[in-house]
């Protein structure tokens, strides 16, 4: 036996994907017009979904977790040697996203989704814990704050995302943008913020808006990349695959080059934030292939169909080489794999290399079953954070 035999609701659960990420954050230097990334840190260090990070100022960052099955809002020291963060949020019958600090105020703000499908924007008290209704009548997604009484709310609409204009003195919720991004945020000394377009489904474009005037004007092209953030000085940064590229709205045609990442640990990088000096740089980057693959070899070492299966796409495909599809899904997996990690007490595999390569990795493994021992090539291939297929030589 080998071992290809061993082996929110509705839009809301795209909006909140749950990827197994990791938020790192860098000292920004700046060497003859040169921007570099220095002293980078994993700041998160934690199982699952972390994402959406957010200065609350120049040493801490409010981001999303993963904490015991839900999704909490995590307050965290970035220069503190402890790596326990300060859980700000805990909603047994929910989880909450998108947090930022309310302007002028030390309270922050969040996206809460219920687990009975309800999903509003509410402010939290940071001594007490309570939380307070912001934007009733809005199914609110990704917000970002233009003033203490201002909200630009990216929301769902009829299964798509709208952009409005929120007074939360007066009440009033004005769409101004229809079929947009998720990246929203104020254009430093200015009295703008820019969001994303998806109007062309070809190429994607970061636009401006006047808050008070609803002026809207195109920035720039993004191509198909989704997350952008501001520097100090009015640079505009853009993230896609393991890079992160520039553009100068005064004075650039095109974006170029900002910093480009070698490790490996820096994949499909996602979301972006920068502290209000500009000195550090946080980022969303899924985990990489190699754990990926790690996590299910010791899965299957250890006889756990749940740690096994953790780490593969719902609608994963079963190759043989070179192209052969032998079964599809995580549920025939289970099936194939289950009563054999009960009955196979002998059950083991030896790693002899492993080559990594982009979003693939190659494993070349001594695999143990039943008394024989069998050599085996298994290639995996990853896409969106999980293990999409693999093939079997």
């Amino acid at each position: 036996m080998n071992r290809l035999i061993l082996l929110f609701l509705g839009i809301s659960t795209t909006l909140f994907c749950q990827k197994n990420t990791e938020i790192h954050v860098f000292d920004i230097l700046l060497d003859d017009e040169n921007y570099l990334l220095k002293n980078g840190k994993n700041i998160s260090n934690n199982e699952g979904y972390d994402s959406q990070p957010f200065f609350y100022d120049l040493e801490k960052i409010l981001y999303a977790s993963n904490r015991n099955g839900n999704t909490e809002i995590v307050l965290t020291n970035i220069n503190s040697e402890s790596k326990t963060a300060n859980i700000r949020s805990n909603t047994p019958n929910g989880g909450e996203y998108s947090p930022q600090r309310i302007p002028n105020s030390s309270q922050f703000s969040a996206v809460r989704l219920d687990n009975d499908g309800l999903q509003r924007f509410y402010k939290y008290d940071r001594k007490s814990k309570k939380s307070t209704e912001l934007i009733p009548d809005l199914k609110v997604a990704y917000p970002a704050w233009f003033d203490k009484n201002t909200v630009i709310a990216v929301s769902i609409v009829n299964d798509s995302l709208e952009l409005f204009v929120c007074d939360l003195k007066k009440k009033t919720n004005l769409s101004v943008s229809k079929n947009v991004g998720r990246s929203v945020h104020r254009i430093p000394n200015s009295n703008l913020v820019s969001f994303i377009s998806k109007e062309n489904k070809k190429y994607w474009l970061v636009k401006s808006l006047n808050p008070i005037t609803k002026e809207i004007k195109t920035i720039t092209s993004v191509g198909l990349s989704e997350d952008v953030t501001w520097l100090p000085n009015g640079i505009l940064l853009i993230s896609k695959g393991n890079s992160i590229y520039k553009f100068n709205p005064k004075k650039d045609k095109y974006p170029s080059l900002f910093y480009s990442f070698i490790d490996e640990n820096i994949t499909n990088i996602s979301r972006i934030a920068v502290n209000k000096n500009g000195t550090k740089l946080a980022l969303v980057a899924e985990v990489s292939p190699e754990y990926l693959a790690q996590e299910q070899l010791d899965g299957y070492n250890n006889r756990d169909i749940d740690a096994f299966l953790k780490p593969y796409a719902k609608n994963v495909k079963v190759y043989r080489f070179p192209n052969k599809l032998d079964y599809e899904g995580l549920d025939t997996m289970r099936n194939r794999y289950e009563s054999y990690f009960k009955n196979t007490t002998d059950l083991n595999c030896k790693l002899i290399k492993r080559i990594v390569h982009k979003d693939q990795v190659i494993d070349h493994e001594l695999v143990t079953a039943n008394g024989r021992t069998f050599k085996a090539v298994a290639i995996y291939k990853m896409k969106n954070g999980k293990i999409a297929s693999v093939t079997f030589l």
